[in-house]
This record gives C-alpha cells, sequence and structure tokens, in this order.
C-alpha cells in the first residue's frame, strides 16, 4: 500500500488493493477481497465489503456501508450515510449470500446524503440522486432523480447544474458552458 494514508483507527484487511494517494480516516474498515482506485477518499465509520470495486477519484463521504455486490466507476460521489443493498429479500435465519444482487455505478454519478440504492440496479453515467431517494430501479445517465420511490424530475449537467432544455432540445450548462442534446428520451453530451 504505497503512497496511501491509512488513519490509525482503522483496519485494513490483508488481501484488498488500495491505489496510491487514497486516503482511509476514523473507524473505517476495508474488508479483503476489495479493490479501491487512484485517489479515492474514504471517510470516517466506512465499511467496504470484500469484492466491492471502486474506481479512481471516488469519494465516499462518513457513515457509508459498500456492501458486496456494489461496483463505482471513476469520480462517484456517494454521499454521508447512504445506503446499498445487496439482496432483495434479506432474512437473518436464512443464508442469500448465492442471491446477492450487483449494483452499477457508473462515471461521476452522486448518490446524495441518506438515499437507498436497492440492488440489481444501475445508477447511470453523471445522474444525480438526491438526498433521501429511494432508487427502486435503474436510472438513466444525467438523470436527476428524488423521492421515495425516486421519479426522475429532470436532468443535470456533468457539473451537477440543472439543464434547461430549449425547443430545439439543446441545453448549455451554466457553469461548463458544456452542451447537452436531449433525444428520444435520453441525454448526450456534444462539447
Amino acid at each position: 500500500m504505497k503512497d496511501v494514508d491509512v488513519h490509525e483507527t482503522a483496519i485494513v484487511d490483508a488481501g484488498c488493493h488500495i491505489g496510491a494517494g487514497t486516503r482511509i480516516w476514523h473507524f473505517s474498515h476495508i474488508m479483503s477481497g476489495c479493490f479501491i482506485g487512484d485517489a479515492c477518499n474514504i471517510g470516517q465509520n466506512v465499511v467496504i465489503s470484500p469484492g466491492v470495486s471502486l474506481g479512481n477519484r471516488v469519494k465516499v463521504q462518513n457513515n457509508v456501508s459498500v456492501y458486496t455486490g456494489v461496483v463505482c466507476e471513476d469520480d462517484v460521489f456517494l454521499g454521508p450515510s447512504c445506503v446499498f443493498t445487496n439482496v432483495t429479500n434479506p432474512r437473518s435465519f436464512v443464508s442469500r449470500k448465492h442471491e446477492f444482487k450487483q449494483t452499477l455505478v457508473k462515471r461521476g454519478a452522486t448518490i446524495g446524503a441518506n438515499a437507498t440504492i436497492v440492488c440489481g440496479h444501475t445508477v447511470g453515467e453523471f445522474a444525480l440522486i438526491g438526498a433521501g431517494a429511494v432508487v427502486t430501479k435503474d436510472v438513466l445517465p444525467y438523470a436527476l432523480v428524488v423521492g421515495n420511490p425516486s421519479r426522475q424530475v429532470g436532468w443535470v449537467s456533468e457539473w451537477g447544474c440543472k439543464l434547461e432544455f430549449d425547443a430545439s432540445n439543446r441545453a448549455v450548462c451554466p457553469e461548463s458552458g458544456q452542451t447537452y442534446r436531449l433525444d428520444n428520451g435520453r441525454v448526450y453530451r456534444l462539447s
């Protein structure tokens, strides 16, 4: 674990990969068999379970448990106390480890504070999941979703700004100047 900063109260099990420049904060537990990319930030009181994969520059805020079956691509943001599941019908007296379902969080997506992501779904590139939302189905790239159960209420740019589409189905991010197109219910970046 070269060039990795691990707080003295954190536990890092043998057999995991942690990339250069990653920081792991107080009371976190990184379990054997997980993969954490370069330049990640793992907040306080975080658990990363076996088999989890985090890409480069992933930020995991405080009090998040990332369970087996979760894959986060590069530049994902996991807000404070957000929740992942890995089985749809858990029972304490029934072992269902063979039934774990994968959850894929695509590049640049943000999961808001206290949001819940039910297993077996994909959160698209640069999607923004609002605080407290409960995601029970796939989320499109660039989609803005809120509520319980979550529903799409708009679109966001790669910078997280709400996009307003004109009559020609084009929008410009007010912060980055990037241009986007809405076509057949999907958003694409043009510039």
